[in-house]
């Protein structure tokens, strides 16, 4: 039995891989950091505190994987450096702390095309993230890089609205065959980064350093998956 800590576990992702662990047998005890109070699952034992400077602290003990979502937008943040508190800074002190304490697996939901040499602020923000967490030598360490990310959000971005409900449509039509390449559902992204932590947990995985494009999204959360 495998017991999995969540940072990002109220996002868009994050509440997928939430429910995806919830409903696993081979997983017993969920810690999830969040902000604000969680929907119960019995396996859930949130971490809840609305001081997100205070989440490494409290990083407990004797967790097998850290599946790190953490994410949020420029204009929620109310500017690039609020992000980079969010996006970088928060989630390289939860991977330090889960370092610290033992861990042995890291998985992070990064982007595509997230390079610490891009010219734009956020793939080379994510990017830098990468290169952070890879150094801190975790057993494993899992990058998860989907594209557009397909589902239902709480906040109405339009440009991202306008391409979501496109691929959701080329999905219908096509059975996916259309959307895949370049834009994934949450839930199937939640599930193929539950199978390449949990694989990596149960030694079915030797590489140190893993990348999950989105070709291996769709494997390992669609084609491959099995509860």
């Amino acid at each position: 039995m495998k017991t999995v800590a969540l940072a990002g576990s109220t996002g868009l992702v994050g509440g997928n891989i939430l429910t995806t662990l919830s409903n696993l047998e081979e997983v017993n005890t969920i810690h999830a950091f969040a902000r604000r109070e969680l929907a119960g699952h019995a396996k859930l034992k949130a971490i809840i505190s609305s001081d997100t400077a205070t989440w490494a602290a409290q990083y407990p003990q004797n967790i097998d994987l850290l599946i790190s979502s953490l994410g949020t937008t420029r204009a929620n943040a109310g500017g690039l450096e609020a992000q980079r508190k969010v996006d970088y800074d928060l989630a390289l002190d939860l991977a330090k702390a889960a370092k610290a304490a033992g861990t042995k697996a890291y998985v992070l939901i990064s982007t595509t095309g997230a390079s610490s040499a891009s010219s734009f602020a956020y793939p080379k923000m994510k990017g830098e993230l990468e290169e952070a967490v890879k150094a801190l030598g975790f057993d494993h360490t899992v990058i998860v890089r989907p594209g557009l990310i397909v589902g239902a959000r709480s906040e109405t971005r339009m440009l991202e609205g306008t391409l979501r409900h496109m691929a959701t449509l080329m999905g219908s039509v096509s059975g996916n065959r259309l959307k895949d390449f370049w834009a994934q559902d949450a839930d199937v992204i939640a599930k193929a980064a539950v199978r390449a932590g949990l694989d990596c947990v149960e030694g079915k995985q030797k590489e140190k350093n893993v990348l999950i494009s989105q070709s291996d999204i769709v494997r390992l959360g669609r084609t491959e998956w099995v509860v």
